[in-house]
C-alpha cells in the first residue's frame, strides 16, 4: 500500500500516530502486569505505525465510550470499536476485524430463561454506558429498563449491588464475571453480534479511510489477527470475514 506525504499527514497530524485504545473490552485490550495496555487492538496499533514509519503513542481509555469521544474530538488519529450507525455519524469504519457476542446475564434462580423474557416491562437491563451493546439495546428493547453505569467492567458488580434482573455486557467479560462472582450465569443464546472495527475521524478524509481499510483486510488475509487473538490467549472471538 503506497504511503504518501498527504496520507502521513492525514493520520499523524501531530507528527505521531496516537492510537485511542480501550482496556474497558477484555478482546481488545488490558493493563498487564507491567502496568502497560496490551492485546489485540495494541498489536494492530504497533503494526500500522511500523508500516506508516511514524511514531506510535497509545492513549489508553477505560471504557469504550471515551475511546470514541476521543477519536470524535480528534485527540486520537485512531481506534477500535464496534460499529454503529450513531458513531459512524463522526467515524469512518473499516469492516469488522473481530466480531464478539454480546450476551445476556441473571442469577441463578432468575425467572427469565431466554433472551424472549427480558424485554418485558418491570424488567430493567444494566449495561455500561455508551457500549457497542448499550447503542443496540436502547434501539432494541421496547419494554425493559435500561441502567447504566460507567464502565462494562463494573456492570455485574454494580448489577448484584442494586438487585437489577439482567446485566449485559461483552461474552467473555460476563463469563469471567460469573467465575469471580458466582451464582449467576449467562443465558444460553447471544442477543446480538458485535463487529470490532478500526476507525478515524471523518474529517481525515477519504485517502486516509481508504487505507485503513485496506490495512484491516491485510492483517485478516495475513492471520496477524488471529495470531493475536492466539498470542493473548483471546477465546470466543471470531476473525471477521474478508470485505468483497
Amino acid at each position: 500500500m503506497t504511503i504518501s506525504p498527504s496520507l502521513i499527514a492525514a493520520f499523524a497530524p501531530t507528527g505521531k500516530l496516537r492510537a485511542s485504545i480501550n482496556v474497558g473490552n477484555p478482546i481488545l485490550a488490558a493493563i498487564d502486569a507491567k502496568g502497560n495496555a496490551a492485546g489485540v487492538s495494541v498489536d494492530m496499533a504497533n503494526a500500522l505505525a511500523e508500516k506508516m514509519g511514524v511514531e506510535i503513542e497509545l492513549i489508553v481509555f477505560n471504557a469504550a465510550v471515551k475511546s470514541v469521544d476521543a477519536v470524535v474530538a480528534e485527540e486520537a488519529d485512531f481506534g477500535f470499536f464496534a460499529i454503529d450507525p450513531i458513531r459512524g455519524a463522526r467515524i469512518a469504519f473499516t469492516a469488522p476485524y473481530v466480531l464478539i457476542e454480546g450476551c445476556y446475564l441473571v442469577r441463578d434462580g432468575s425467572p427469565i430463561k431466554n433472551n424472549d423474557a427480558v424485554d418485558r416491562e418491570g424488567n430493567r437491563v444494566m449495561v455500561g454506558a455508551g457500549s457497542a451493546y448499550d447503542l443496540f439495546l436502547t434501539r432494541e428493547l421496547k419494554h425493559a429498563e435500561i441502567i447504566r453505569v460507567q464502565t462494562s467492567a463494573s456492570v455485574v458488580d454494580a448489577y448484584l449491588e442494586q438487585a437489577v434482573e439482567v446485566a449485559a455486557g461483552v461474552k467473555q467479560q460476563l463469563q469471567a464475571d460469573v467465575k469471580r462472582r458466582g451464582g449467576i450465569h449467562l443465558l444460553d443464546e447471544q442477543f446480538m453480534i458485535i463487529q470490532q472495527a478500526m476507525g478515524l475521524p471523518k474529517t481525515r478524509g477519504e485517502e486516509a479511510a481508504n487505507y485503513l481499510r485496506k490495512f484491516v483486510e491485510e492483517m485478516k488475509r495475513s492471520g496477524f489477527v488471529a495470531s493475536a487473538l492466539q498470542r493473548h490467549n483471546i477465546t470466543g472471538a471470531v476473525v471477521g470475514a474478508l470485505a468483497p
